[in-house]
């Protein structure tokens, strides 16, 4: 019997209609377009607006965009994942939402919050369930509304974050291709560097955590930015050795989209010249745990089956990996 491994065989993506550009940005906040172009390389993010719409809005489009891509019955899909750390509400799961909303009605749902890396955690759980041979279609989506735990007041943070969501569908594949290795790392050390503090068991909503703004994202720039660089880039490179992998055998680095000098400095690593990296963060910004499915939304044209990527991402927690995934299907003959 051959081995099984977990293949992409679809994606599909969403993003909202309404742009934040850096020029609206700055009349909101102390900031310039020069400033946020130069230190992260954001120039447009979307953002979802209209009352009571949560993350599960987005996913459930982006996984009706899939199906209808791949041409897949929703009552097929044995189960699906959503990687957020946005969830609509606490209990039941974003997953379960989407799931309802999609019409996976034979489906089981759960969530995975793993914040920037979240989709990368996603990708090995999906590929395990996959993998066991007792399940045969599993999708995998990243979603976040992260405009709802910014704050706009905060030239720091505001100008980074940007709503949207990216799914794939994971299938069995006895021709090697999918995912052949991952090396995932959490460290919990660095949570006081990149957190929310309230809104949960410890600091449940009161009056004064309201006032106190700990519904938002906090982050120590100069921390989080140092820890990203050296881990995702370790890490890239610890996998390329473990499977002897040559920059030349890499078709793309599909990298967590925070930082246009993190991927950068993570491409520089790997041997790579910024063409052999997929990026959208000027376009969308960073969307959390949905900027690894949207870059394989925008570049699925131009990938060829047998290809070579290598996934890398790093997230608060501390959370970061790699995976290094064969493509298994032509990009260019799939439906827009």
């Amino acid at each position: 019997m051959k081995n099984i491994t977990a293949a992409i065989t679809g994606v599909g993506g969403y993003l909202p209609d309404y742009i934040l550009d850096n020029d609206e940005l700055s009349r909101m906040v102390d900031t310039t377009d020069e400033w946020i172009m130069t230190r992260i390389g954001i120039k447009t993010r979307h953002i979802l607006k209209g009352e009571g719409k949560g993350t599960s809005v987005m996913a459930a489009e982006a996984v009706k965009d899939l199906l209808e891509k791949t041409d897949t019955d929703p009552l097929s899909i044995d189960l699906i994942i959503c990687a957020t750390v946005t969830p609509d509400m606490h209990f039941p799961s974003t997953a379960n939402l989407v799931a309802h909303q999609a019409g996976l009605a034979n489906a089981f749902a759960f969530d995975m919050s793993a914040a920037c890396s979240g989709f990368l955690f996603g990708m090995q759980t999906a590929a395990c369930y996959i993998e066991s041979g007792r399940y045969k279609k599993v999708i995998l989506v990243g979603a976040d509304k992260m405009s709802s735990i910014v704050d706009y007041e905060d030239r720091k943070t505001c100008p980074i974050f940007g709503d949207g969501a990216g799914a794939v569908l994971f299938e069995p594949n006895t021709e090697g291709n999918g995912l052949i290795d991952s090396l995932l790392h959490s460290d919990g050390s660095g949570a006081q560097h990149l957190y929310m503090k309230a809104g949960g068991s410890a600091y449940p909503p009161t009056i004064e955590t309201v006032q106190n703004k700990w519904h938002h994202i906090h982050q120590e720039g100069q921390a989080v930015f140092k820890a990203a660089v050296s881990n995702m880039a370790d890490t890239a490179v610890e996998l390329m050795e473990r499977n002897d992998l040559g920059s030349d055998d890499i078709r793309f680095l599909v990298p967590h989209q925070a930082n246009m000098r993190i991927i950068d400095a993570t491409a520089a690593r790997m041997g790579l010249s910024r063409e052999k990296c997929m990026i959208n963060i000027d376009r969308y910004g960073n969307t959390t745990a949905a900027t690894l499915p949207l870059c394989l939304w925008d570049y699925e044209s131009r990938l060829k089956k047998g290809d070579n990527l290598v996934f890398a991402a790093f997230g608060g927690g501390f959370t970061w990996g790699a995976i290094y995934f064969k493509w298994a299907y032509d990009g260019d003959t799939m439906k827009k």
